[in-house]
Parts: C-alpha cells; structure tokens; sequence
C-alpha cells in the first residue's frame, strides 16, 4: 500500500541521515533527575527513542547545563500495527504518572516521532474518544494534576487525520489535551505527507534530523525547564525500556 512505502521510506531516510546509532549502556542513576525525557520512537524503528528522539536528547542536554537529564523510550511495537500504539499510551501514561508520583520536583519532557508523535500526543486527552473501547490497561486519561509536572511536549511529524484513517480506520481522533496545550511543540515539514495533508514529498518524513526543528523543539522545552542549575544529584544517562516491544 501506499502508506507503506511513506512510511518505510522515512525509516531509511533516518537511518541515512542518522548513520549508526548507537545505543548508551544503561548506568546507575539517582531516583529523581532534574529532567525526565520519555520519547515514542518512529515506525519501524529499533527500541529505544529512535533516531529523532536521539537527536532531541541531545540538543537538550546541550541546552540544560547543570541539570540531570534521564531519558525512558516507550516500551511498544511502533509498527503498521497502528492499534498497538496503544500499548504505548498505556506505557507512557504510566511512566509519567510514577515520575509525578515519586519524584515530584521532576520536570518531564514528552515527546514523540511519527507514530510516537501520536502516542504522546494521546496521553495528554482530556478523555478517552466516545465510541472508542479502551484496551485492558487503559482505565482513561491522566489526572489533571499530572500536567504541573509536565514542562514540555514536543511532537515529530505526528500523524494528520486524514493519513491516520487511511492505517487504521479505528484509530480516535488525535487531540492535545487542555492542560497540555499551552506547553507544546507540535512540529509538521509542509512537505511531509504523513503529518501535511498537502505533503508529498517521502523523504520529508525523515528530514527533522537536519532541518533545524530538533534543535527548535529542544529551545522550547529547555525553555520551559526551572532556570539554573538542578537540584538534583543524578548524571545524565540513558534509561530507556527493556521490554523488545
């Protein structure tokens, strides 16, 4: 089908663009960071944050010297599969409702890439869709309390209304929450038809590598960040999940 070569077309461009990305080795770090990256990765991407999601990091850390920065890759499938990106709103939902939870002076960053995109963007509703069955794990939307802990959400390419009805017929519409609105970054190349209804260009899907707009997106959320150095103890690392999914 025709979304499938946009879709496989965009993973090669960032693997291209991205060359050999290299995954840090997981290291011992303190409970609560400064900073609590989670970021859904692409379709077709291997687990972790993806080659964007890398990027993003990167450029914030760059951005919040002084300031722990921990980074956790939503645990799901991130395939054509386009149901299953629920598994993703469930995991993420969870991650940032724990990190609101036990480290309350944590400021998350959300963030996500193309289906990601789509996943981060769902955990901030402010309902679950009418009409739409929840799967088993998915009991509704996040507390409104959680948004104080959220500084920043920033979106990649996240897939239009139109491109998402033609993967997946049942998906819900996507929607930034109220509580959400004020602080995000939702990112679109004109030119990429996954998330411009007018895009027709493949290879734009996986131009956010160097078209300046991870570096843009990672201004805005340090940007929102408490000014200074952290409080915190910890060094920046990588956590990302174990789970293959």
């Amino acid at each position: 089908m025709k979304y499938v070569g946009y879709l496989a077309g965009a993973a090669s461009a960032v693997a291209v663009m991205a060359g050999s990305v290299i995954a840090a080795t997981p290291s011992q770090a303190a409970p609560c960071p400064d900073v609590e990256v989670v970021f859904a990765r692409g379709t077709f991407e291997a687990p972790g944050v993806g080659a964007t999601g890398q990027a993003f990091v990167d450029a914030l850390r760059a951005k919040t010297p002084g300031k722990s920065v921990d980074v956790y890759a939503v645990n799901y499938p991130a395939s054509l599969d386009f149901a299953t990106a629920a598994d993703g709103v469930i995991d993420a939902s969870n991650k940032v409702i724990a990190t609101a939870a036990n480290c309350p002076d944590t400021k998350v960053v959300l963030g996500g890439y193309s289906q990601g995109a789509a996943v981060a963007a769902y955990i901030t509703e402010d309902a679950i869709p009418e009409g739409y069955v929840p799967p088993p794990g998915m009991t509704g939307p996040m507390p409104p309390s959680v948004a104080d802990h959220v500084a920043a959400v920033a979106l990649f390419g996240k897939p239009s209304s139109g491109f998402l009805q033609m993967i997946y017929t049942g998906a819900p519409p996507i929607t930034v929450g109220s509580h959400y609105t004020g602080k995000t970054l939702d990112l679109c190349i004109p030119a990429d038809p996954v998330c411009s209804p007018t895009g027709n260009d493949n290879g734009a899907h996986g131009a956010y590598l160097v078209n300046g707009m991870v570096d843009q997106a990672a201004q805005y959320a340090a940007d929102r960040l408490p000014h200074g150095t952290g409080t915190g103890s910890g060094t920046d690392s990588v956590r990302q999940a174990a789970g293959q999914g």
